[in-house]
């Protein structure tokens, strides 16, 4: 991907509504896998290790939050502020890889 996709993709992930709640596609499965010592995205093309900033976001996509809740529950969690651009960038680029949808 090349920096001028990656910065479009970060201004359009800013820019989308707060209203919004995203979840995983039926297609895949997020899980724990004590093998990888790591969650993963199971799909049954394959699999993605995920970091830990990943795995938390993701385990929050459940359709149940908007992306405001979950920027509160991630800033709670970790006591700190500020995370709202990089939470809306790392969905942007989820919805682009075809993992979640917007409900």
């Amino acid at each position: 991907m090349s920096d001028s996709d990656s910065t479009r993709r970060v201004q359009e992930a800013i820019e989308a509504p707060d209203d919004s709640h995203p979840t995983l596609k039926r297609l895949f499965r997020l899980q724990w896998e004590p093998a990888q010592q790591a969650h993963v995205l199971l799909y049954p093309e394959g699999i993605v290790k995920l970091n830990q900033s990943a795995a938390e976001i993701l385990l929050r996509c459940d359709g149940t939050r908007d992306i405001l809740a979950l920027v509160a529950d991630l800033e709670q969690a970790f006591g700190t502020t500020g995370l709202g651009d990089d939470v809306r960038a790392f969905i942007a680029g989820a919805r682009e890889a075809g993992w979640s949808i917007e409900q």
